[in-house]
């Protein structure tokens, strides 16, 4: 064998290496040298066995490559002896039908040691590998594995940046809901283990560590009002699925967003001379974090103007965007002096000779020293013009609120008179650079001429306020998985809309067909309605004046001693009667059949029972709403609103109730939580949901018929602990079979559909006494 290339001290190695791989041997001279710095005699002994095994066992030059470079750095980290049990797990594999994962598995080994630093660690990460590995490798008669797994590939190559985000628990708790849910499923598990799925990100979310924005949302909404009057909807996104457009904060027409999650912010340690008596960097937590961000954008809100963009370069609008950060930043210290810690432990501090101006474009880290030297007047920098735009800086503040404009004027001069010749190179020194808690300045340009920033920003929001205006974005909800006694987070979509319009005579028709029901149901809502009124004094405006107030309130007038007071009507409501309720209507495909002995459909007869019960719960006073659903797999259960409870019972509700239709299936248990969303914000003492439906739960994506009535016994359950009462009036002969499961004792079966518009009214009078 040549060995050209091989120092005279490195032969013996390159020997028992016996690798006859070309790209090996350009490398190895250098990999040798590296590993014999680290390891000890016997782990470079064992280091050349397990290269020469990698390199033997069929699999081409990549493994042993990758194993040659990754390997030393990875045993200096976890010990040598943790190499032992990698060994272990790539002969797992090689045995397996997995062996095209061992490359994958080799590179990520190195990623995997930096976030788990200990041998104890990585032996559960194997662990997790190996079952991993197990559960997920197919074979045709359950003997031999004969199919490799097919999401291991793409596991490991997910995993360096799923361990940034989990601990080694929450990894192994979402490798488990994948493996579990679709390990039958190839193309799904892919889908799963490369993050592209929904429920693979709702996964993540839930095991992911730090502070959520979800969990701090109120706290943060009361930070707005309180400090900054400024109500606006927070928007979360994610950090975990964009590595190469890393995405900022930034607010637009439909709110602002902000990061889904925030780690607390620990400061890097810095060796600093005996000179420099500045305080030491602090930690900042992740709530904190998120103070810092919307105080940033609040104050952009309040004090910043839009400015025309064509009239500037890209390197001028960069430098008018960071001043006019630090603009705002300075402005919102001066009301809240207790900022300044968290911004100045949050803003970066580069180093002045950090970055290689001849070679590198130095344009983000001059600017950067500019915003630190700004915002710390401890700085230590000496670059000339840094000091001088800092004091012009603070010197033009101290005059006033100053503007965007004057931030405008002063980023074009820093940029001319800083300006070198390596700004354009292709090579722009990043590190230490990014304030992470800053906007995107969306909100700073207007565009005269149609380019590439104004598509970026505009058309995108556009977009938005389109689809806004179009429907509510779904509401997502979890699922009851009766299987596994778990909740599959975020599993089904809601979307929710305004159900369409029809013809409002056709429900006085059918009003006026039961004008005699009507009118026995009359004398018993008579009785049900509440006697007992309470008075209401101290109006302004009411249904007739409060005598007693009236006049005092002239008395003062007339005396002049004191300023009359103008609350001087009353008003009356009853008491004794405190109910919600929520109709809540099945829309599936199989209202369209007709009724047993009857020429109507049940879609037909539910809206006259609907009709007829509206009028009755009106007539009682009752705040009710109505509302129709139907599915079509997990990922569209629609759900119509027919009546809200601030709607009265007019030609406006008729004629939605009028349009019902029907179709799809019936996905109940995610209907019911969104009723409940809107029925648990009532105030009454009493809340009830009426379920009307013919049939038991079901949905064309789910196969288990078990699965969804599981969910709903299980959405029962949850409506109950929220002081819901739910109740079904169901219209399927056969529902004893499975209706008691979901719904315990509280149902009533109508075996005879034609008598629903009678039956229907009459249970909810008997429920409501």
């Amino acid at each position: 064998m040549e060995t050209l290339n091989i120092p005279p001290e490195l032969e013996r190695y390159w020997k028992d290496l016996d690798c006859g791989f070309k790209p090996v041997e350009p490398v190895f001279a250098e990999c040798m040298r590296e590993a014999m710095a680290v390891l000890s005699p016997q782990g470079v002994e064992e280091y050349i066995s397990n290269a020469r095994f990698l390199g033997k066992m069929g699999r081409g030059a990549e493994p042993i490559l990758v194993f040659l470079e990754v390997a030393p750095n990875t045993a200096k980290i976890l010990g040598e002896e943790a190499m032992h049990a990698i060994m272990a797990c790539v002969k797992v594999l090689w045995k397996s039908p997995n062996g095209k994962a061992i490359t994958p598995f080799l590179q990520s080994m190195h990623a995997v040691a930096e976030r788990l630093r200990t041998a104890e660690q990585m032996q559960h990460y194997l662990d997790l590998v190996l079952d991993f590995t197990e559960r997920t490798t197919g074979s045709v008669h359950g003997i031999h594995k004969t199919f490799p797994s097919p999401g291991l590939p793409d596991f490991f190559n997910q995993v360096p940046r799923l361990l940034s985000l989990l601990t080694i628990q929450g990894l192994r708790n979402w490798v488990e809901y994948g493996v579990r849910y679709y390990n039958n499923h190839p193309e799904r598990q892919i889908d799963y283990f490369t993050l592209q799925s929904a429920d693979s990100r709702a996964v993540l979310q839930r095991e992911r560590q730090g502070t959520l924005l979800v969990d701090n949302e109120r706290k943060l909404d009361m930070y707005m009002r309180g400090l900054w009057r400024d109500p606006e909807q927070l928007i979360p996104y994610s950090l975990a699925y964009d590595e190469l457009r890393k995405p900022q904060p930034y607010f637009d027409k439909l709110g602002i967003r902000l990061p889904d999650a925030y780690d607390d912010f620990v400061p890097a340690v810095t060796v600093r001379s005996a000179r420099d008596q500045r305080p030491a960097a602090v930690s900042v937590s992740g709530l904190n974090r998120y103070r810092a961000c919307l105080a940033h954008i609040a104050a952009h809100r309040r004090w910043s103007k839009a400015v025309i963009a064509d009239n500037f370069s890209p390197f001028q609008r960069i430098a008018i965007e960071l001043l006019e950060d630090s603009r705002v930043e300075y402005l919102a210290m001066r009301e809240y002096p207790g900022l300044r810690p968290i911004f100045m432990a949050l803003h970066p501090e580069p180093e002045e000779d950090a970055c290689d101006t001849e070679h590198e474009s130095s344009i983000r880290h001059r600017l950067a020293m500019l915003s630190r030297a700004i915002l710390d007047a401890q700085h230590s920098y000496q670059h000339p013009y840094i000091v001088e735009y800092a004091n012009r800086f603070h010197e033009l503040m101290r005059s006033g609120d100053a503007s965007t404009a004057e931030m405008a004027d002063m980023g074009v001069s820093f940029i001319a008179k800083t300006r070198l010749k390596s700004d354009q190179s292709a090579k722009i020194h990043f590190k230490n650079t990014e304030v992470d808690y800053r906007d995107d300045n969306r909100h700073l340009w207007q565009f005269i001429e149609q380019g590439d920033e104004e598509e970026t920003f505009a058309d995108q929001n556009n977009a938005q306020v389109e689809e806004a205006i179009e429907g509510l974005p779904p509401r997502l909800y979890p699922e009851w998985d009766y299987s596994n006694s778990t909740y599959r987070p975020d599993w089904v979509s809601v979307y929710e809309r305004i159900h369409p319009h029809g013809n409002p005579a056709d429900i006085d028709a059918l009003l006026n067909k039961h004008a005699a029901l009507a009118k026995r149901l009359k004398k018993l809502l008579d009785l049900l309605k509440p006697q007992d009124k309470v008075r209401i004094r101290y109006q302004e405006e009411g249904s007739e004046l409060d005598l007693d107030v009236a006049l005092r309130s002239l008395i003062d007038y007339k005396s002049g001693s004191s300023s009359p007071d103008p609350r001087i009507n009353m008003s009356h409501r009853n008491d004794g009667r405190s109910i919600a309720v929520m109709l809540l209507v099945d829309l599936s495909e199989s209202l369209n059949q007709k009724a047993a002995g009857c020429d109507q459909t049940i879609l037909q007869l539910s809206q006259e029972a609907l009709s007829i019960l509206s009028w009755a719960i009106e007539k009682l006073g009752d705040p009710f709403a109505i509302a129709g659903f139907h599915s079509n797999t997990r990922h569209d259960v629609r759900y119509l609103h027919i009546k809200g409870y601030s709607e009265h019972w007019g030609d406006e509700v008729k004629s939605r109730l009028a349009a019902m239709e029907a179709g799809y299936s019936t996905r109940m248990g995610a209907a019911m939580r969104h009723a409940a969303h809107y029925l648990e914000r009532q105030t009454a003492d009493k809340k009830l949901l009426l379920v009307l439906t013919d049939g038991e739960p079901a949905d064309v994506d789910s196969h288990d018929e078990r699965m969804l009535i599981e969910d709903a016994r299980m959405a029962v359950k949850e409506l109950d602990q929220q002081g819901i009462f739910s109740y079904c009036i169901n219209l399927d002969p056969k529902a004893d079979e499975y209706v008691a499961d979901i719904f315990g004792k509280q149902y009533t079966i109508i075996d005879n559909v034609a008598q629903l518009p009678e039956k229907l009214p009459q249970l909810f009078i008997s429920l409501t006494k």
